[in-house]
């Protein structure tokens, strides 16, 4: 199928709304928000010994002019109080998560954890083995194993000021060949399964915005298969199997939305986008949209701009003819057509957004376009072909999306769409994008995921941003260090291209506070952007309160969320939900047998974490000495 094609297909699954959004044809060419901050009035916060306040003045954070200073409460969070921190644990539970926190120290558990397991379901049986995992590892990570079971914790949650964000954590235990094989089955579409062994065609290397294009033979797998490897199952994958699977994961998601809107106000729910369709969909389109913006930092070098950051890339329009015009793309009247009105900026050049916006709105070009191979200077097609039956599978695909958005909108909940695999991961944002300029118009409803080891990730972060000025809708962001770091880098190493990872973690932490602050100012200037600040770094959750002291910007306001995984860091996340801070724990659910494989992915991923959790064990343990030393042993709490 054409890339014609597919945006017309996308715009019939998204309705006549859809239509005259991704048209794009009502930019705003604005680079700030034009919303003005709204006077909040503040209910009085309680007081108790976990938060601090007194009265500062400080300045709001505005992009391009100074603002009136406002008076405001500065909150300071005591994360040392362990009282206030676990009041809402009994003395068991507190136990329990010492012991588990110190046996994922170890890692010949951790290596072995499956293999543990395993041996224990078969000593045990069945009915004993779900009951050690419901008093351990189940019962510290896992809410309960439906909609039902899990409302007691999250109302207990709630009553200490602890929302949940839900999510239905049922992944397929397979071993490392058999995910492999799976996963590389559903990239390949029947077209190619059908041509001849020895036929050729550009090789995609799948990295987010870190790509390698090579003249490779097909063969009946996937050129994703070279970037796998080990790490097929280190991030959590829906492995497709037919469209009623699909269905019956949309099924899923919306019960999960459903239990959130009922069970807590202004809940999150967290989605999967390879759960929806086919991803093969995602990986040509990931494909896509990696060439066009290749393609433009190409252009970008040709004019002495290579090294700025991407939102400052601009090209003069007449240079830009030029080099189009030299490298057989079209004719100079072909090319002028495609950049009129809306497309230009004020100054006469051509950012990245305004390129981008080719796809959107210019399908007939972005069909017809030829982009220059890098290393063969041979010009080659933008996109593949789809088959019939495929082209029916991406328009359900779409489908999904839109019911479960509107679905959410209407039960009040919010949408949090995860990051996955780097291969696919272009076109998981591009779509979410596409979601939030139809359902973020009054407020942010999709909230699309950022993952700062990247390198690029503050470049994704500001374009979006930017984005959601012009065209006036709201941004949304979850930020994440990411859990990979590991993998992604073997598999750059294994593959030959550029590692896609920040070289250290002390690189990532500045990453995250630099997309941090980015964000933040928007939030500051329009008071209508929001972030999730979804990290168990304690540093990073004092900076977060830090910059929001600066800017003026109160917990009661709603702007800023901040996140953590249930069972890890409560003396973070209660502590700030007491204060009156919007904090979130992210709460899977499902039944027992079938979530063992999310532990186990969990218990990998939270490696390096879990061994620097000391001061959470050593709090831990000095709430369990304060309550045995003060006849508090069976301490339950009320509420």
């Amino acid at each position: 199928m054409s890339y014609a094609k597919y945006a017309r297909a996308f715009a019939r699954a998204r309705s006549d709304i859809l239509r005259s959004t991704v048209s794009s044809s009502h930019r705003l060419r604005s680079t700030l928000a034009s919303r003005n901050p709204a006077p909040v009035e503040e209910p009085p916060v309680e007081s108790s010994c976990t938060v601090v306040k007194k009265p500062a003045l400080v300045d709001l954070i505005n992009q391009t002019s100074t603002v009136p200073t406002t008076q405001t409460d500065m909150f300071y969070i005591d994360f040392e109080n362990t009282q206030e921190a676990y009041k809402s644990k009994d003395t068991l539970e507190l136990l329990r998560s010492f012991l588990i926190l110190k046996l994922c120290t170890y890692d010949f558990l951790v290596d072995k954890n499956k293999e543990l397991m395993d041996l224990c379901k078969k000593v045990l049986g069945q009915k004993m083995f779900e009951w050690l995992m419901k008093m351990t590892f189940y019962g510290q990570f896992v809410g309960g194993e439906d909609q039902e079971s899990i409302k007691p914790l999250v109302r207990k949650n709630r009553a200490f000021g602890v929302g949940s964000a839900l999510d239905y954590s049922v992944e397929e235990d397979l071993t490392q060949e058999e995910a492999e094989n799976k996963e590389m089955d559903s990239c390949v579409s029947q077209a190619d399964k059908e041509e001849p062994e020895d036929s050729h065609r550009l090789a995609y290397c799948p990295e987010h915005e870190c790509t390698r294009w090579s003249t490779a033979r097909r063969s009946t797998r996937p050129t994703v298969a070279l970037a796998t490897g080990a790490g097929v199952i280190s991030a959590r994958t829906y492995f497709y199997a037919n469209e009623a699977k699909c269905d019956h994961h949309l099924e899923t998601f919306l019960n999960c939305i459903r239990a959130s809107g009922g069970s807590s106000e202004d809940g999150f729910t967290a989605i999967k986008m390879t759960a929806l369709g086919r991803p093969q969909f995602l990986l040509q389109f990931s494909e896509v949209l990696v060439k066009w913006r290749q393609f433009f930092r190409f252009l970008a070098a040709q004019q002495g701009k290579g090294n700025m950051e991407a939102l400052k890339q601009k090209l003069e329009l007449e240079q830009l003819q030029e080099s189009l015009t030299k490298l057989g793309v079209a004719t100079k009247d072909d090319i002028q057509n495609w950049f009129t009105g809306e497309k230009l900026s004020s100054s006469g050049t051509i950012d990245l957004l305004d390129w981008n916006s080719l796809i959107n709105s210019r399908t007939r070009i972005s069909s017809l376009l030829l982009v220059p191979n890098m290393e063969t200077g041979q010009l080659e097609p933008l996109l593949n072909k789809f088959t019939e039956e495929e082209e029916q599978q991406m328009k359900r695909m779409l489908q999904r999306m839109d019911v479960l958005a509107k679905y959410a909108e209407e039960q009040g909940v919010r949408l949090m769409v995860d990051a996955e695999q780097t291969y696919f991961q272009p076109a998981i944002s591009r779509l979410t994008l596409e979601m939030q300029r139809i359902f973020n118009t009054h407020r942010p409803v999709i909230f699309n995921t950022y993952q700062c080891y990247l390198k690029e990730a503050y470049d994704n972060v500001s374009l979006d941003v930017e984005l959601s000025r012009r065209e006036g809708w709201l941004f949304g962001a979850k930020l994440v260090r990411g859990a990979y770091m590991d993998q992604e880098r073997r598999r750059a190493a294994e593959t030959g291209y550029e590692d896609p990872i920040n070289p250290d973690y002390e690189a990532t932490n500045r990453m995250y506070h630099r997309c941090l602050d980015y964000i933040l100012e928007e939030v500051g200037h329009n008071r209508q952007a929001n972030v999730m600040v979804a990290s168990h770094n304690e540093d990073t959750i004092k900076y977060t309160l830090q910059r929001m002291n600066e800017m003026g910007l109160s917990p009661r306001e709603g702007l800023v969320y901040f996140g953590q995984l249930l069972g890890m860091c409560d003396q973070i996340s209660f502590p700030l939900g007491q204060a009156g801070f919007p904090v979130y724990k992210y709460v899977p659910y499902g039944p027992v047998n079938e979530v063992i494989p999310y532990l186990s992915r969990r218990a990998q991923e939270n490696r390096s974490f879990m061994k620097g959790s000391q001061r959470e064990r050593h709090l831990l343990w000095t709430e369990l000495k304060r309550r045995l030393l003060n006849g508090q042993i069976l301490y339950r709490p009320v509420y």
